[in-house]
């Protein structure tokens, strides 16, 4: 009965937080196939109405439609994404292609298309507000972008072709994982992990016995290429075999290995391009972003990879002659790099990155830190709710309250990194805010921080610090969009877009009065030393030719791949040489500075949703870094400028062009320089 089944009722809990201790895996599939059900029905009573399409008969229920749909699934990828158990992973694969294909029968419906390209023809002559008209041409732009308007032997190959991929990025994603958790690196002998703090080495202990390998030592991987470790293991051995491990996943040969699967994910996209009349997947993609065109993505990376190569030619000129003077000198290699990054800065700048991890305790920084700068700036308050269960024990409830004491939301923090977790940071919604259904925001951050032995505490590098402010700005993005239809909840906006609020968030860490309020010594309480403050913002460039290298040789390897033509990509093609091939091409390919992502492990662009995009992080990051130009311009951390960013930006979520929300704020388009100057690309 539907009744037993606590996803098709209402969870009765705060904000329509879901009973996650109710829910057992068997409940997914069946409020699935309910859900996939009802929003057909939905949908068909449109589309039956006999008069001719408005906005009030048209647009208003397809917005109400969907709703039950839509909490399960955001319930279910939550946990999917968070907690993937193999009983999870199962449900999630034999949900893939029954997800893609209810989607394409509502988005390729031809009597819903009739009806809303109706309207948006009639535009002009209709009496509808701002974020309605809007609303229209959403709809509109993204159905015929779907394929709504192809003929029926088109749509069904697309909807074979959807279904297919949807069945091959899960399955990317369930093979890094595997091979992740696989490789993780184990060392019998605590002497091997030289270099590493008391902290670390208690999490690579409590790893190992999560293991049953009591006695030893294991490193998890992250998800990009490097690790936090490589700037801190003396032994080169341990450096050594801690990178190629990372840089072995999803390319071993057994059954993990990714490249099958990739080359077919880049052959159906391109497939699937053509069909619906581009040249390329990234031509596709892009015609429905800020960018455009993807000939505009190539023109911004290749005008800053040449700087970027120039600059990490330098910074490896300078390593080097710190290998060159000691006893045995050695040619720099890749996993070389962080630990004699570290030296330089040392010598530099008299700072070592890695000691500053005691001024940086997890829940001072979180406290202090993220929910005082978002105090300070927003007016807002955080109360954590202990009543209120997560997905999992990791995870912590936060009510949300803005400044006049009205209720808002709710934010959940998991921070932990576990073997059924994917790797990476990244922020989601439960409950989506909208003023139409009455709801509000439920949000999700989550990280992969090493847990360390019960009863010591969690200390944080300041990579850690800058993801979870990143992250934050995410979250603060889906609890502060106040939009009347969930269309435009959250952070549903174009995905060139979606990083510049979490990139603006950033720049509190570094803000006096924030730093010295959540950068104090665990043991001693002193704050962060001025000196060291200093040091840290003179460093802000250093190796920022590295920095930008690796993100920028992914971002090209992303448009490589998604720039094949149909053709081009039914070749015969050895990932490997691909990449290589590529990275020649931009000038990218230094061997001592590794791409950020290789392709068998490139989960954002071959199980994530930034396929041809993941070019948006420095794309964003011009309007991010002209924003911050304007806050210090105005007298940073004031509750004027948080009105003024929370009303013009992050709170009109997805309802207007996200161009015209930025000119809004900032009186005019944003400018490259600062940008240029941040990473010391200005020359």
């Amino acid at each position: 009965m539907p009744h037993e089944n606590p996803l098709l009722a209402s969870s009765g809990l705060p904000y329509g937080l879901p009973d996650y201790a109710a829910i057992r895996p068997e409940h997914y599939l069946p409020a699935f196939a309910a859900a996939f059900e009802e929003h057909a029905r939905e949908v068909a009573a449109i589309t039956r109405v006999r008069s001719m399409p408005t906005f009030e008969n048209t647009l208003v229920p397809l917005e109400e439609s969907g709703r039950l749909l839509g909490d399960v699934a955001r319930t279910f990828y939550t946990v999917s994404s968070a907690d993937a158990t193999p009983e999870i992973q199962a449900i999630e694969e034999e949900l893939a292609p029954l997800m893609s294909a209810h989607q394409d029968s509502i988005q390729l419906d031809s009597q819903l298309f009739w009806r809303i390209r109706t309207i948006h023809d009639e535009l002009d002559r209709l009496d509808l507000s701002p974020e309605q008209r809007y609303l229209v041409e959403r709809h509109y732009t993204e159905m015929s972008h779907a394929g709504a308007g192809l003929d029926d032997a088109a749509k069904e190959r697309l909807t074979a072709l959807n279904q297919r991929l949807s069945t091959l990025t899960t399955q990317f994603e369930k093979n890094l994982l595997a091979d992740t958790n696989e490789l993780a690196v184990v060392f019998d002998d605590e002497a091997e992990l030289d270099g590493l703090a008391e902290g670390e080495l208690s999490a690579a202990a409590q790893a190992a016995a999560d293991r049953g390998l009591e006695g030893k030592w294991v490193v998890t991987l992250t998800l990009f290429t490097g690790h936090p470790y490589l700037s801190s293991l003396t032994r080169r051995d341990a450096r050594r075999r801690l990178l190629e491990a990372s840089r072995s996943r999803g390319s071993r040969g057994n059954e993990n290995d990714n490249r099958t699967t990739l080359l077919e994910i880049v052959r159906l996209r391109a497939e699937r391009a053509a069909l619906l009349g581009y040249g390329s997947h990234a031509a596709y993609i892009t015609s429905d972003e800020t960018a455009g065109s993807p000939e505009a993505v190539h023109d911004l990376l290749r005008k800053l990879a040449v700087p970027a190569a120039r600059n990490a030619l330098r910074e490896q000129r300078m390593l080097q002659a710190i290998v060159d003077q000691e006893p045995e000198s050695f040619a720099l290699e890749a996993h070389d790099w962080a630990f004699y990054t570290e030296k330089v800065r040392a010598a530099e700048y008299d700072l070592d990155r890695a000691a500053l991890r005691p001024w940086f305790e997890a829940e001072r920084v979180l406290q202090d830190g993220v929910f005082r700068a978002a105090t300070d700036l927003y007016g807002v308050s955080f109360t954590e709710r202990p009543d209120l269960g997560g997905y999992h024990p990791d995870t912590r409830v936060f009510e949300v309250h803005n400044g006049d004491g009205s209720a808002l939301g709710l934010y959940i923090l998991d921070l932990y990194t576990r073997d059924t977790k994917r790797g990476g940071a990244w922020m989601n919604s439960i409950v989506l805010q909208s003023r139409l259904r009455g709801t509000a925001p439920v949000v999700v951050n989550n990280l992969n921080v090493p847990k360390p032995s019960p009863g010591r505490p969690t200390l944080l590098t300041l990579d850690e610090v800058t993801t979870l402010f990143h992250e934050f700005g995410h979250a603060l993005h889906g609890l502060f969009a106040t939009v009347t239809y969930p269309h435009f909840a959250g952070t549903n906006v174009f995905r060139d877009f979606v990083e510049f609020p979490s990139q603006v968030n950033e720049m509190w860490i570094y803000w006096p009065e924030i730093l010295s309020s959540y950068a104090r010594h665990i043991e001693t309480d002193e704050p962060l030393p001025a000196d060291i403050v200093e040091k840290l913002h003179a460093s802000e460039a250093f190796n920022q030719g590295f920095a930008t290298s690796e993100y920028l040789a992914a971002a090209w390897l992303d448009q490589a791949w998604h720039s094949l033509s149909v053709d081009e990509a039914a070749g015969d093609i050895d990932v490997a040489a691909f990449e290589a091939s590529a990275l020649r091409e931009i000038g990218l390919d230094n061997p001592a500075v590794p791409t950020r992502y290789s392709s068998t492990y490139f989960a954002h662009v071959f199980s994530g949703g930034y396929s041809a995009g993941y070019y948006s992080y420095i794309w964003s990051e011009v309007l991010d870094a002209d924003t911050v130009e304007w806050f210090r311009e105005n007298g940073g951390l004031r509750r004027e400028n948080g009105d003024r960013f929370r009303d013009r930006l992050l709170g009109v979520g997805g309802s207007k062009d996200p161009l015209e929300a930025y000119r809004d704020f900032r009186g005019r388009d944003a400018e490259i320089q600062p940008l240029l100057t941040r990473r010391g690309l200005a020359d």
